[in-house]
């Protein structure tokens, strides 16, 4: 039996969101081999359903794997995730590779799309559907009722259906992609690349109308509903607001959870905390509050609100920033590991813009700023 919290840890390491302290969760638990065989298990029936694995040569599929996750791990000295990435990619590429090989695929160099390369939808059953980008489907409950429907990167929640009970969704979108979900009240929600966003089917009469941010940065139009508060929640800090558009940045790897108000109002609160109307910090909009993580501090300044929307129309805009500080928000953009090892380019000031640019080109731009020696080999690029 595996449980919501070993199901949670893998749907997050597959979409590299998982913290260490996470992987470290997940790999105690894979040492033991009866659970090293229901992870497997659990793999092949939610991403790759029905492959024959003892109908290949392991020894020469391993080589393909090896080709195949060298561009898409993350390079971490850490050995217990060196160790994870044995049990974990291995276990689902070996899967992927054994079934392309049987038919053929290599030989016409296709490349495999591998989970974490999907965004995926968490049913409340703790299935898991991959969304399919260039097609559309129907949303359905444990029961069989049609809840909503999905089409490309958007889904939409139906507003009339008889829930009674809390029922909860996670969208979950990888590195490289964005996604857009339209809640059962009307509340519009842009998911940007490396986001998790836990959800309820259907809002409840009489309850808070709660949703849960797991790392990322995501942009809410929440519809104005005065008797049912609208409450995001993030590990740290709870937002909560009646009707009004803001932006809020959580990725485990910044120091600060970042709200930037574009019009409303919202109050800010500790987590940990019973939300206190007077005590809880208000936000006016144009203006952007940043929750330092370590300090359990608050700080209030103005924010250049392009700057931090501009992602929900697949821009990316650096004004005047270190080049160490946008390597990971290009990271995230472009679903690629940049190693710089060039410490001066590390402190250059940033000024550009880029919507449409692959990342080659943006290489060429940064080049021309700063004259810099570069490789870019699949998914990888290092700096020297």
């Amino acid at each position: 039996m595996i449980t919501k919290n070993i199901q949670k840890l893998i749907i997050k390491y597959l979409n590299k969101q998982a913290s260490f302290s996470e992987r470290d969760e997940l790999e105690l638990w894979l040492e033991n081999p009866n659970n090293y065989e229901i992870f497997k298990r659990y793999v092949k029936t939610n991403y790759l359903i029905n492959l024959n694995i003892d109908m290949y040569d392991a020894d020469d599929s391993k080589k393909q794997l090896l080709n195949l996750i060298d561009k898409e791990k993350k390079v971490y000295k850490s050995r217990k995730y060196t160790r994870i990435m044995k049990y974990a990619a291995l276990v689902i590429l070996f899967l992927g590779v054994g079934y392309f090989y049987q038919r053929g695929f290599f030989e016409n160099d296709l490349e495999i799309t591998s989970p974490n390369e999907n965004i995926t939808l968490q049913l409340e059953n703790g299935n898991i559907e991959i969304i399919n980008e260039d097609g559309s489907s129907k949303i359905v409950d444990a029961s069989g009722t049609v809840v909503g429907s999905q089409t490309g990167t958007q889904l939409v929640y139906n507003t009339n259906n008889n829930l009674e009970t809390l029922v909860y969704n996670t969208l979950t979108v990888p590195y490289g992609k964005r996604s857009k979900v339209y809640l059962s009240d009307g509340t519009v929600v842009n998911l940007n690349a490396g986001t998790s966003l836990k959800f309820p089917v259907k809002f409840i009469e009489g309850k808070d109308r709660e949703v849960f941010i797991e790392g990322g940065e995501a942009y809410f139009n929440v519809a104005k509903d005065v008797k049912h508060p609208f409450i995001v929640n993030t590990d740290k800090i709870g937002v909560r607001v009646l009707g009004t558009q803001f932006n809020i940045s959580s990725y485990p790897e910044d120091k600060d959870i970042s709200t930037v108000l574009v019009e409303g109002l919202v109050s800010i609160y500790n987590k940990n905390e019973f939300y206190n109307a007077e005590t809880a910090t208000l936000l006016k909009p144009e203006f952007k509050a940043d929750w330092n993580k370590n300090k359990e501090a608050i700080t209030i300044e103005e924010a250049d609100v392009e700057v931090h929307t501009a992602w929900i129309k697949g821009k990316i805009i650096f004004k005047h920033i270190p080049f160490n500080n946008i390597i990971k928000k290009l990271e995230r953009h472009y679903n690629v590991e940049i190693i710089n090892n060039d410490k001066d380019l590390g402190k250059d000031l940033i000024t550009a813009s880029f919507d449409i640019e692959t990342i080659e080109q943006v290489f060429k731009v940064i080049n021309e700023i700063h004259p810099i020696d570069y490789t870019i080999k699949n998914s990888k690029i290092i700096i020297n």
